[in-house]
């Protein structure tokens, strides 16, 4: 082997090395995946003071106990040997911190469910729903599909209503029309699915042709002219 390919060859040999001890160093994976977002499956195997421990490329990773779930935990305890997903979402090789979170990930899959959710509404179906609150202009009810809507004041009943409280009391289960959906606002009725109200016919006298016409006599018959 003459001396020019051995040294090329050793060249190859050294890159391919170095591009190995750079792959190989879990500070540098954590830095491309924080940098890519990716999502990483992890299982909670500590709980410390503030949040929970998982392992990440054989790091010590730190989640803190707000970006763990979307609601708050009480009893982080709970959460021992729990399968999530993570993000990376701070990386400091110099202070060894790795930061995780689960939360924009969680974040994420409510959005796009939502998303789902309100695509599939169809004006003019009818649902159910229970009334979840009761505001000056209106009541909010959460439909079957957990959406929640409302029914304006003027779209709760055909008779005339000061406010939604006198017919109707949180917890209570209504049918509803979906009238209306706007940027992910869902508009209900209940006013729409009532019986049309019947106004009393108005009895009309139609008076027979000869008195239609009035005389100039019937005219000045009661006017008593000055003397």
């Amino acid at each position: 082997m003459s001396e020019e390919l051995l040294q090329e060859e050793t060249n190859l040999t050294m890159q391919d090395l170095e591009e190995h001890f750079d792959d190989a160093n879990p500070w540098n994976l954590v830095m491309k995946y924080l940098e890519e977002k990716t999502v990483l499956p992890v299982k909670i195997e500590g709980i410390v003071n503030g949040g929970a421990i998982a392992m990440v490329e054989g790091l010590r990773g730190f989640i803190p106990a707000s970006r763990i779930s979307l609601s708050y935990i009480e009893d982080l305890e709970s959460c021992l040997l729990m399968d999530i997903e993570v993000r990376v979402i701070e990386a400091d090789q110099a202070e060894n911190r790795l930061i995780l979170s689960a939360r924009e990930i969680l974040k994420e899959k409510e959005k796009k469910e939502l998303e789902e959710k309100i695509a599939a509404v169809k004006v003019g179906s009818v649902t159910s729903g229970t009334v979840e609150s009761l505001q000056d202009y209106g009541a909010f009810v959460r439909l079957e599909n957990g959406l929640s809507g409302l029914v304006h004041v003027s779209q709760i009943s055909q008779k005339r209503i000061k406010h939604p409280k006198d017919v109707l009391h949180t917890g209570d289960t209504v049918q509803v029309k979906i009238i209306g959906l706007k940027d992910g606002k869902i508009s209900l009725s209940m006013k729409a699915l009532e019986e049309a109200i019947e106004e009393p016919e108005e009895k009309v006298e139609i008076p027979k042709s000869e008195k239609i016409g009035t005389s100039l006599g019937d005219l000045f018959k009661n006017i008593k002219l000055s003397e």
